[in-house]
């Protein structure tokens, strides 16, 4: 494959992983990484790190039309990206540990359980929990447009969904993903989030999260100017276009086309990963 092939094709795969990463509060990295691995035989400690850059691209993309269109709570965002930017750290210094085999299965792993969660429906517990004190001391409640009118909401639980945004931002730092899966869980699940501000909210920690490891993976040379500059310029306008449709799309078809794709690539990632002695 020539350089110039390669990067038409990897800028093309970059636009597609930017607009559903932007569209799904996932990231790009959960589309872009098996891409770059499966497809163009990229070694996954280089997609990581082009990765990366492409979660940044993606949060800097839609966080903008996403706050002018008044979806993501910005409050809850600072506050949980506090414990997910620590995670990263972590996570990042400990992918040196693992081989690219091993990586491969972890990441296959993680995409499976990612799957599991996204199409998780909210529990219904017999009515409306009291709202935490600590949320009404730091005024996170808010509202959110629908069908032209606000709608607000309340916060809840936020020191557990605190301890779940280190194990999300570990696996950012880890995988090179956004963990957005986690970040929507525990705002949606836990913190009572509607599920459009969870996936917006997402979006725009991810961009911290994802810089926070991103200089782990660069001083290591995992960031490659050839593999990161496509993405670059791939993911940036994909997810301007993500977020430009957000609002009119139906999730729940969103949801099952997403899975399905992303169902076959986490087998194929542990499929590889195991022949490859991980």
């Amino acid at each position: 494959m020539s350089t110039l092939t390669f990067s038409v094709l990897l800028w093309l795969g970059s636009i597609v992983a930017g607009l559903l990463g932007a569209m799904t509060g996932l990231g790009g990295g959960i589309v872009l990484i098996p891409f770059l691995t499966l497809a163009l035989g990229v070694d996954i400690r280089y997609a990581i790190g082009a990765s990366l850059v492409s979660i940044i691209a993606v949060s800097s993309g839609s966080t903008a039309a996403y706050l002018r269109q008044g979806f993501t709570n910005l409050r809850v965002g600072m506050l949980l990206e506090l414990a997910t930017a620590v995670g990263a750290i972590g996570g990042a210094y400990l992918a040196g540990l693992f081989s690219p085999g091993r990586l491969q299965v972890v990441f296959g792993i993680v995409l499976l359980v990612t799957i599991a969660l996204t199409n998780r429906t909210r529990r219904k517990n017999g009515g409306e929990p009291k709202v935490d004190p600590l949320a009404q001391r730091l005024s996170l409640a808010s509202s959110y447009p629908r069908d032209g009118v606000r709608v607000a909401y309340d916060v809840h639980g936020v020191g557990l969904a605190g301890s779940v945004m280190l194990g999300a931002g570990a696996l950012s730092g880890l995988l090179g993903i956004g963990a957005g899966a986690f970040k929507v869980l525990a705002m949606d699940q836990i913190m009572k989030l509607p599920f459009k501000v969870s996936t917006t909210t997402s979006n725009f920690m991810m961009g911290v999260t994802a810089a926070a490891s991103a200089g782990v993976y660069l001083s290591r040379g995992y960031i490659h100017p050839a593999i990161a500059v496509p993405v670059l310029l791939g993911t940036l306008p994909g997810a301007v276009m993500g977020s430009a449709v957000l609002g009119k799309v139906r999730t729940g078809g969103l949801r099952l086309v997403f899975s399905i794709v992303v169902t076959i690539m986490a087998v194929r990632m542990i499929y590889q990963g195991v022949g490859a002695g991980g």
